[in-house]
């Protein structure tokens, strides 16, 4: 990897980490794009990316629980499935090719979700969490977050806000717990076949690190980045029409 991808990376880790993490996500999927676009090989994206998802996800969590944005009720339901579907997914090892497809289409959905997010809904309107639903849909999220190296969460908000399950605020929440889990569940599923993260990555840490921090302080007040959204939509999609058609 030349030093001017390595900039470049740095550069894009960054504006994703504040990007993602001001919705309560880590920014597995960003991270995927931004590698996938710059042709880094599949057995290095999936790591690296959960390895920066952790930190980040690690870092929403606490800052929206202090802003009290948190359920445990709403969480458990799913992340006691996801967690060990995650983990069977990590340990599992796709063709190049039919991973770059799948993951080309999680940054296809990602970037419809970046450009046109679902409004919330009042709190007033949130109903009871259906067990059964949510434990189904748990191992659906985790076995595909496993298998791409994505954390889930950009699944699991839609689906919390559509069900009437979660205001926007307490969604991001959970969601960023949902994702620290899946995450830590799927790269324990690769240590086994685990050859090596880029010796860039203690860098990429610190910088994601950073932004993690910045963009949740912003993100658990609610500010508006819309714009900065779609544009990141726009590297998504761009990423994921790259992956699918190489």
């Amino acid at each position: 990897m030349d030093s001017s991808t390595v900039i470049l990376l740095t550069l894009l880790f960054f504006a994703i980490s504040i990007l993602y993490s001001s919705a309560g996500q880590a920014g597995a999927s960003g991270y995927l794009a931004a590698m996938g676009l710059l042709g880094i090989m599949p057995d290095v994206m999936r790591p690296t990316a959960l390895v920066l998802n952790i930190l980040v996800s690690a870092i929403v969590v606490v800052k929206f629980y202090r802003a009290g944005h948190f359920s445990w009720s709403l969480l458990w339901p799913f992340a006691i499935t996801a967690a060990p579907f995650s983990f069977i997914g990590g340990a599992l090892v796709l063709p190049g090719s039919i991973y770059n497809a799948l993951v080309g289409v999680v940054l296809l959905f990602a970037a419809y979700r970046l450009a046109w997010p679902d409004r919330a809904r009042a709190s007033s309107s949130t109903g009871t969490v259906s067990i059964p639903l949510a434990l189904l849909l748990g191992v659906a999220i985790g076995l595909l977050a496993g298998l791409t190296g994505t954390g889930g969460g950009i699944f699991l908000s839609p689906l919390l806000i559509f069900l009437g399950w979660g205001e926007a605020h307490r969604v991001a929440g959970v969601s960023a717990a949902f994702i620290l889990a899946n995450s830590s569940a799927s790269l324990l599923g690769q240590l086994a076949t685990l050859q090596s993260l880029p010796p860039t990555l203690p860098v990429w840490l610190a910088t994601v690190a950073v932004g993690g921090w910045i963009g949740a302080e912003y993100g658990s007040r609610r500010a508006d980045t819309t714009s900065l959204r779609r544009l990141l939509a726009l590297l998504l999609l761009f990423a994921s029409l790259k992956l699918i058609f190489g």
